[in-house]
């Protein structure tokens, strides 16, 4: 079969489509003809090697498809199901094996290009707003990236559960993107500073919580934007990391709460990550949720995938398609 491997870290080019050996399935595993590959930042630190990966090795943790083969003692899949996942490396490929526990089908009304989606951006957009800070009405967040491929379903989330949002955008195109998200304000980063509108637009009272994917860039402004004991989400790192800093400024800034969450940890059973997976493809299938899926490339074309994402120059989720 196909696939895009890694064989050293460093830019774009040194994703290498090659042909591979086919995968099979061990015990408590899945074989999945996959049809669509989700491309998230994560395969670009994996990429770079500032999350060490063993080498040589397919990169891509998300995608879609069509169980074609199990391994022994599999109960939670069957072969011909249509099925998601994410957090299982090797998914830019024509196939791949996973642990079934980690497979959730997909409900009729939901194609896999949806699946391959949503998986992982919208179950962290669902974890964020629902659980890290479980939003309500009255309250109003402040979300980085409005118009990537989190913060899109986050922004739409978000007024679900009845919030106020305000968004950061460096586009004109993008800020009209947020807002028909759901975003009742939005600022051009590169045109006005955010930390002090945020504060205009709160009239000096601070949002409730900040959700910020880009980091080293926005984190010490998003700690000023909060209100007293609101919380900074820190989930990402696109621009950077952020540097150590005393703890005692969440205390000077108004007992402020920090978190660094990421997905494993709210999808750690397999009750959770069906619960959690069901609700977002239920709010895809019911037209409540809108997935926005920005470029379609094959599998082949992975290291220009990554030269765009990198670039900042798209909005909405990124597709592989393998056989294209």
């Amino acid at each position: 079969m196909r696939a895009v491997r890694i064989h050293a870290p460093g830019g774009p080019e040194k994703l290498v489509y090659e042909e591979v050996p086919d995968p099979s399935p061990g015990p408590g595993e899945a074989l999945v003809e996959i049809e669509a590959v989700g491309v998230n930042f994560i395969d670009v630190y994996r990429r770079t090697g500032l999350y060490p990966i063993a080498l040589p090795a397919i990169n891509g943790s998300e995608g879609a498809g069509t169980v074609v083969a199990l391994g022994p003692g599999v109960r939670e899949v069957a072969v011909g199901d249509r099925v998601a996942y994410q957090g299982v490396l090797g998914s830019y490929a024509e196939r791949a094996v996973a642990p079934a526990k980690q497979l959730v089908r997909l409900p009729e009304g939901v194609s896999t290009k949806q699946g391959a989606a949503l998986m992982l951006q919208g179950m962290t957009a669902h974890y964020l707003a629902c659980t890290t800070y479980p939003l309500e009405r009255g309250d109003t967040c402040l979300v980085h990236a409005a118009a990537g491929g989190v913060g899109l379903l986050l922004c739409q989330i978000a007024k679900l559960r009845g919030a106020r949002v305000v968004g950061t955008v460096s586009t004109s195109e993008k800020a009209a993107l947020a807002r028909e998200a759901g975003a009742d304000e939005v600022i051009l980063y590169v045109e006005r500073d955010f930390e002090v509108e945020v504060k205009r637009v709160m009239a000096g009272a601070g949002v409730q919580v900040v959700y910020d994917s880009v980091g080293q860039a926005t984190f010490e402004k998003s700690l000023r934007c909060l209100a007293r004991r609101g919380m900074m989400v820190l989930f990402g790192q696109s621009s950077g990391p952020v540097a150590p800093f005393d703890p005692q400024t969440l205390n000077r800034l108004g007992s402020l709460f920090l978190t660094r969450p990421n997905l494993a940890d709210y999808v750690a059973t397999r009750e959770e990550l069906l619960k959690r997976a069901g609700q977002v493809m239920n709010w895809v299938r019911e037209g409540r949720l809108r997935l926005r899926i920005a470029l379609e490339l094959p599998l082949s074309q992975a290291a220009e995938v990554h030269r765009l994402l990198e670039a900042r120059s798209t909005a909405g989720k990124i597709l592989l398609i393998p056989g294209a």
